[in-house]
């Protein structure tokens, strides 16, 4: 729905002007050999939320059609313009809880980009994609980018679907991806920090109510375990795409020297997080070689400008991050809860699960 601006106050009358986003922005593919993103620039002085607020229907129908917008150019309000942004386009904004990656909140509903060493790489991935609820959208925001490197990569969820071969693509939306994560121990996140509460009884009942099955040894360590969708069906579109993060929990993920000194200190079992099909068995080696050729294949980089924002429908596209040097500062911030419905009988598959 398009609103109508709010009259000035006093006597004299405002000249109307036209929000058609025709009139006020420009639009085109960021690069002329993917429609992901579209960069929308304005004409003139624009504040970024204004227009934002006025033009839903827009913003939306271009979502559906490329997947991701780039804003470039807009006025913006550093921290504060960015929180009303999120609070903008999404209905209602989501914190981050049942984390999976360290980041601290900054302001209201923006938090940092994930906080990893700015040597490594983040693999593409859909955002909380490892869980049976997740935000339809996800923004970031440029504050500062890096002396080089440190892009955000892209790629569009549907067409990484349709390079995975039909065989793997049907047994992993049959039996899902079965998520298990050992926290704490000084291998991963402490549990505090992933379900943000000191009380193990507050984790007990999110878990419940979440079907994740909830195992603890000793005094403070916790164990996991979650059966969640590999497939999935966008609920405004009725897309279907690759959406899940078995590629990137899985153990073999990681560096092999990262891997081996895992394998030969920690059982199996006590891995910090690994993944498998949803009857518990093994992912092959080469099933994960083919998703992250898949991956690789529909990669989008584009350098990032002091300022931007990149919107992205969360189930249509995935995002990453690059390695950089320098001092880099992107913020994020996400909304538009939903839950999973198309995980069928896997549901209660974990309860025959050998691991």
């Amino acid at each position: 729905m398009v609103y109508p601006p709010k009259p000035f106050p006093g006597k004299r009358k405002r000249k109307q002007i036209s929000l058609a986003p025709e009139a006020l922005v420009k639009t085109a593919p960021l690069q002329s050999e993917s429609g992901l993103p579209l960069l929308v620039q304005p004409v003139a002085d624009l504040n970024l939320t204004d227009w934002v607020a006025h033009n839903h229907l827009n913003i939306t129908q271009w979502l559906h059609q490329h997947g991701g917008i780039l804003f470039r150019g807009f006025q913006l309000q550093r921290i504060e313009g960015f929180n009303d942004f999120i609070r903008a386009i999404a209905h209602p904004p989501m914190p981050y809880t049942y984390r999976s990656t360290p980041r601290s909140q900054v302001q209201g509903h923006v938090y940092t980009s994930t906080e990893y060493p700015a040597n490594r790489t983040i693999p593409l991935h859909n955002e909380m994609a490892y869980t049976r609820q997740w935000p339809l959208r996800i923004a970031f925001c440029c504050m500062q980018p890096a002396d080089s490197g440190g892009e955000t990569p892209i790629a569009d969820s549907r067409r990484i679907l349709a390079r995975i071969e039909p065989a793997v693509r049907e047994r992993f939306k049959e039996q899902g991806v079965l998520y298990i994560r050992n926290y704490g121990g000084g291998l991963d996140l402490p549990w505090q920090d992933v379900f943000q509460t000191q009380e193990r009884s507050v984790v007990e009942t999110y878990c419940r109510q979440a079907q994740i099955e909830v195992i603890w040894y000793g005094d403070d360590q916790l164990q996991t375990r979650q059966i969640a969708q590999a497939v999935a069906t966008h609920p405004h579109t009725g897309d279907t795409v690759w959406f899940n993060q078995a590629h990137l929990f899985n153990i073999n993920a990681l560096d092999s020297a990262v891997r081996e000194n895992l394998l030969a200190s920690v059982v199996t079992d006590r891995l910090p997080r690994n993944t498998y099909y949803g009857n518990g068995e093994e992912i092959p080696a080469e099933v994960l070689g083919m998703i992250d050729q898949a991956y690789a294949a529909e990669t989008i980089k584009f350098s990032w400008h002091a300022g931007d924002v990149l919107l992205l429908d969360n189930m249509l596209a995935t995002h990453g991050r690059q390695p950089f040097l320098g001092t880099r500062r992107v913020l994020a911030g996400m909304g538009d809860p939903w839950e999973s419905h198309d995980l069928g009988k896997t549901v209660n598959a974990i309860a025959s699960s050998k691991r």
